[in-house]
């Protein structure tokens, strides 16, 4: 049994009212009237604790059905959520707007899009009332094609950006670069960003200048990370470059080597990004790195993103057969609950009578 609200739990020490409760429980000792008795003092009735078979096992039913009832609470899934938008941060905000206001959801609850937002949906479906609607705004190529068209148990919305405009051409570079280095090496890195902002530039042509910036942002493909110290762990970027002799940037994933115009690079792709690694890092002079610019270009297939999903909608549908099944309250729980109120009502009677 999966709990979906587990602080239910917490209310384990109620237990302890059951027991207390029969503990306060006095029989009354049988007083006869008798004719000498007007000569003694006044004295209260006294009481004294009777336990017998019949309370020990109204008490053992009692504990057991407010265990069954905590149980069956911490099971049982009440869902809470109304009309909800699943909103990309990096979006740009009037279009956004624009996408809630024409859907009528501006009143409804707004919640950071995850990192996988038909996976996170699927999993968080039974949050959702019945009548409920749920409206994706998220920029173009956010979100992967998936190989099977998603089914939900609420109508969704999935509302994506053009994306004229939004991407670069596949042969041009990122325009923003973070370069973290030591001075002795910054000299040959910023050589290297400058064949990289004039490879290609034809005659006559102004040659456009990389943004170097100190911290990544959304527009952020590139960190270039040449300390010896690690990385920061809130960095996030489509590729890394790194010395050999660096710190991995986060956990590493599959490995690989490839070679291009005689420059060995690795690669391992990690929660944080792809990372590459060579012993051509940094570039010693301009031949080498517009060397390492070919061979960049080249290596860019490689890192090709799935195909991303485009503005639809998907109609509410019965899920498929056990995709939800810890949605379900556990029902054993809920006839345990009916027999034990009935064994206790019966205890309860018998030690009455």
């Amino acid at each position: 049994m999966v709990s979906s609200y587990p602080y239910w739990w917490l209310a384990l020490p109620l237990l302890l009212l059951p027991w207390w409760w029969h503990r306060q429980k006095r029989q009354r000792l049988k007083a006869e009237p008798l004719a000498t008795a007007r000569f003694l003092p006044a004295a209260e009735p006294q009481q004294l604790r009777i336990w017998q078979w019949r309370d020990r096992l109204l008490l053992a039913a009692r504990c057991l059905l407010l265990l069954a009832l905590l149980a069956w609470l911490a099971a049982t899934i009440l869902p809470w959520r109304g009309d909800t938008v699943l909103l990309d941060q990096g979006a740009d905000p009037a279009w956004a707007q624009q996408q809630i206001d024409a859907a009528g959801m501006a009143q409804a609850q707004r919640l950071d899009l995850p990192e996988q937002p038909l996976r996170w949906l699927a999993a968080h479906e039974r949050e959702w009332r019945a009548t409920a609607h749920v409206l994706i705004v998220s920029r173009a190529e956010r979100i992967a094609m998936p190989a099977h068209p998603p089914q939900f148990a609420h109508a969704v919305t999935l509302k994506v950006a053009s994306a004229a405009g939004a991407a670069a051409p596949a042969a041009s570079l990122p325009q923003e670069i973070v370069l973290a280095t030591t001075p002795e090496r910054a000299a040959l890195w910023r050589a290297l960003l400058a064949a990289f902002a004039s490879a290609g530039t034809a005659p006559g042509q102004s040659v456009q200048p990389l943004r170097v910036v100190e911290t990544p942002g959304p527009a952020t493909s590139l960190i270039i990370w040449d300390r010896p110290e690690a990385a920061p762990a809130n960095w996030k970027a489509l590729h890394w470059w790194q010395g050999a002799q660096v710190p991995a940037a986060g956990g590493q994933g599959a490995a690989g080597v490839l070679s291009f115009n005689g420059i060995s690079l690795q690669y391992a792709d990690t929660a944080r990004g792809r990372v590459w690694t060579s012993a051509a890092f940094p570039p010693r002079d301009t031949e080498a790195a517009h060397a390492l610019y070919e061979s960049w270009q080249q290596l860019q297939a490689a890192a090709a993103q799935p195909y991303g999903l485009a503005s639809q909608h998907w109609a509410s549908a019965v899920p498929a057969p056990g995709s939800a099944a810890e949605a379900q309250p556990a029902r054993w729980l809920a006839y345990l609950l009916l027999a034990l109120f009935m064994i206790e009502r019966i205890l309860c009677h018998a030690r009455r009578n």
